[in-house]
């Protein structure tokens, strides 16, 4: 599986989980919180790293962190901590569980996750979600969606996606005609076709079946897209279209809508952060600054306050200029 080396929180220099547990304990004793030591160590270590502090921590204190720093801490900053406690092969399962449970349903978290994540990692979070919730993420994902946008799900939730290698020019430009006659030629939309060809071929093939498709019709595969879909399939679609394009750049434009315009998402804006933290939020930064001219840091500054505005910028991990 890949090694991502292009996070912005690593293995914390001279670790030591014991003195960290004390120092959290001493922060969350007593009357009132001290969160600054809170916010230095849980945005200073890796998910790894904060693993073991919860394990020192019940084993010196019989207490459990996460349910310390609940009753300690409240607001979005809890929920950003709390987050961040949260063991990196749990997040996804976790976040889709809670998109599809009670009354609803958080398309845009199903959306979000299984458009950007690679096969494995899929493969990775229906294991967990098996593991920890005694349930089948398909079967629960199925009872609470439907039409086109629960089949492309379906699909992708096979993590069936062929493997970049070797891109076969004729498949490119027969895909690239099937997706034209599917859409353009068409009175109504074939949307099966969309679903087949966006949800198997490698990432590598659909590059150049992007261009093709722009050859063929003038038109950019999004703009397609957006003309003959809607709802939450269109969503979807160009989710995986822009993953397909670049992860960076999606996540970069996911945590730009999610600070625009009149309040702000939070859960996004936690998710995305956390989640990519130790991946490939400097590359995030990087295409944020270059797609929107400001730098996520000051996005963040401005959009955000308190101790949860601090632990954010902690994780954003400084400035583009």
């Amino acid at each position: 599986m890949a090694k991502y080396t292009r996070g912005t929180v690593k293995d914390f220099p001279g670790f030591d989980a014991r003195a960290d547990a004390e120092a959290l304990r001493k922060a969350m004793k007593g009357l009132g919180t001290d969160e600054e030591p809170v916010l230095k160590i849980l945005t200073g270590r890796s998910n790894a790293q904060r693993q073991e502090i919860a394990v020192a921590f019940k084993t010196l204190f019989g207490r459990d962190l996460v349910d310390d720093l609940k009753a300690e801490l409240g607001g979005k900053f809890e929920t950003l901590m709390v987050a961040l406690m949260r063991p990196t092969r749990l997040f996804d399962a976790h976040a889709l569980k809670h998109a599809i449970k009670g009354a609803g349903t958080d398309e845009k978290v199903l959306t979000e996750i299984l458009a950007s994540r690679t096969p494995a990692e899929i493969r990775n979070i229906k294991q967990v979600y098996q593991e920890e919730y005694e349930a089948n993420l398909e079967d629960h994902i199925t009872s609470d969606t439907s039409g086109y946008y629960q089949r492309m799900l379906v699909v992708l939730l096979q993590a069936n996606r062929d493997p970049d290698g070797h891109v076969n020019d004729g498949l490119v430009e027969k895909d690239a005609q099937e997706l034209f006659r599917a859409s353009e030629l068409k009175w109504g939309t074939d949307e099966e076709k969309f679903i087949t060809i966006l949800g198997t071929r490698s990432v590598a093939h659909l590059r150049k079946v992007f261009d093709k498709y722009m050859t063929i019709s003038g038109y950019q595969i999004e703009e397609t897209i957006d003309r003959e879909t809607s709802g939450a399939l269109e969503k979807l679609l160009l989710a995986i279209v822009k993953c397909v394009r670049s992860v960076p750049a999606y996540f970069a434009e996911s945590l730009f809508y999610a600070m625009k315009g009149a309040g702000t998402n939070d859960n996004t804006l936690i998710r995305i952060i956390v989640s990519r933290s130790e991946i490939d939020l400097l590359d995030i930064r990087q295409t944020f600054r270059r797609n929107f001219a400001k730098s996520l840091y000051h996005v963040i500054q401005k959009d955000t306050s308190g101790d949860y505005r601090k632990g954010l910028l902690m994780l954003c991990g400084g400035e583009d200029d």
